[in-house]
């Protein structure tokens, strides 16, 4: 409440000549240092102290249209996700979200579900509401884009794209490493559904990093996810896939994690112990990874991290304070759990 308010009165919206006037300075001088312009950087440090302090004690807010309109700009991007329910588009807009709410800035969702009609749309809805520039997740990008744009998973090198993409070599390697440690050398795969932009880069660096551990891959002991589901079904079926073959295995890599959890029903379902029969491997860590039993091992993937990486470089972009990079790597670490252990001897 404001010093001279009265209970039951409402706030008087403070403006910025208020805030002018109570510190003796210009509203321009006021308005270069609260908007951070390059016009700012002459002004005295201590004044700056003071304007910002007057600011707060005065609860000043700026008026976002006025800002808007002054600057030419909407401080909106767009974000278009496959799946906006799923603990990996989630994670991602949460780290999108925690880095933009700071910076004042908005962002506008649009779920496609890999059809291709609705991304079209959507990106010029997107575009026709004024934002600035577009993040996207799980999306492929196919041509340059009219917008700064950043793709969190992005695998196709495209001019005015930025990628965000996890290092799927060493991934591999820390998962298969530590398989091997543990003797495995029967190992089955899951492959993710084609529709996923890292389902053929994660299969194909897995295929490499197994070569070089000399890890024998059977294509008997391959399966193709070709379903989409965000629960634990997605992995299921395929593991039952699996057993019906009668092919040996000591050791399932899944896709993510929530195949990797239907994996494990489905091998116990059918009297398998995991780890002592099976060992599982999962990617990604979910939040639910660590409280389901077995508690899953699996490789992490930063995905709040990526999602805060990709709206920085994005608003990095904007506001032209660098040029794009066409690629950040993201590392990887592998998370030891209760699901894997020792490959039974016989």
């Amino acid at each position: 409440m404001a010093q001279d308010q009265k209970p039951g009165q409402q706030s008087t919206v403070v403006t910025l000549k208020a805030v002018a006037q109570h510190l003796g300075l210009t509203p321009g001088t006021v308005s270069a240092v609260l908007n951070d312009s390059p016009s700012s950087r002459s002004i005295p440090p201590e004044t700056k102290k003071r304007i910002h302090a007057a600011a707060k004690e005065l609860n000043y807010r700026p008026n976002f249209f006025a800002r808007t309109l002054r600057n030419k700009r909407t401080y909106t991007i767009g974000v278009i996700v496959e799946e906006i329910g799923d603990t990996y588009g989630s994670a991602i807009i949460s780290g999108i979200e925690e880095y933009l709410q700071p910076k004042d800035y908005f962002f506008l969702t649009v779920v496609h579900r890999h059809k291709i009609e609705l991304l079209n749309r959507y990106s010029q809805l997107l575009s026709e509401r004024g934002v600035e520039g577009v993040v996207t997740v799980d999306t492929t990008v196919h041509e340059e884009p009219s917008l700064p744009t950043v793709a969190v998973a992005g695998h196709k090198q495209v001019k005015g794209v930025t990628n965000i993409v996890l290092d799927h070599h060493r991934a591999a390697f820390l998962a298969l490493s530590h398989l091997k440690d543990l003797s495995h050398t029967r190992i089955a795969l899951m492959k993710g559904n084609p529709l996923s932009s890292d389902a053929n880069d994660r299969f194909s660096a897995i295929c490499e990093v197994a070569q070089e551990l000399g890890i024998a891959i059977d294509p008997e002991l391959i399966v193709q996810i070709d379903i989409e589901y965000a629960t634990p079904q997605l992995g299921y079926p395929f593991a039952k896939q699996l057993l019906a073959r009668k092919k040996p295995f000591t050791a399932l890599f899944a896709y993510n994690d929530i195949s990797a959890i239907g994996a494990i029903r489905a091998f116990q379902e059918h009297g398998l112990r995991v780890p002592q029969d099976i060992s599982v491997m999962g990617f990604d860590d979910i939040p639910g990874a660590a409280f389901h039993m077995p508690s899953l091992t699996t490789v992490r993937q930063p995905l709040v991290r990526m999602g805060q990486v990709a709206a920085q470089t994005l608003v990095d972009r904007i506001e032209g304070k660098q040029e794009y990079p066409a690629e950040i790597a993201i590392e990887p670490d592998l998370v030891v759990r209760e699901s894997t252990g020792p490959a039974p001897k016989s």
